[in-house]
C-alpha cells in the first residue's frame, strides 16, 4: 500500500469515526463553536494534544485509550474546525 491510499484509508476511518460520535452527541462540536468560537476548538485541541504527551511518557501503563486514538481525534477537531470555519464565511 502507497502511503497515498495510507492516508485515504486513515481519512476514511477518520469519517467513520466522526460520523459515529456525531450521531451519539449530535452536533455538540458545531453548537460550542457557534456559542464560543475558535476558543473552543482551541481549548479540545489542547487537551487532546496534552493527552499524546502524557501517552508518549506512559505508553506501557495506558490501556483505556491509545496513541492512535487520541491522533484520530486530534485529526477529527481539526477537520471539524475547519468545517466551522468555512461554514461561518
Amino acid at each position: 500500500m502507497t502511503k497515498v491510499e495510507q492516508h485515504r484509508e486513515i481519512c476514511e476511518r477518520l469519517n467513520q469515526l466522526y460520523a459515529a460520535k456525531n450521531k451519539d452527541y449530535g452536533d455538540s462540536f458545531g453548537d460550542s463553536f457557534q456559542e464560543y468560537g475558535l476558543i473552543m476548538p482551541s481549548v479540545r485541541l489542547d487537551d487532546k494534544l496534552h493527552r499524546f504527551k502524557q501517552l508518549i511518557k506512559q505508553e506501557a501503563e495506558v490501556k483505556d485509550e491509545s496513541i492512535t486514538d487520541t491522533l484520530m481525534d486530534l485529526a477529527n477537531y481539526a477537520i471539524m474546525t475547519i468545517i466551522e470555519i468555512e461554514n461561518k464565511a
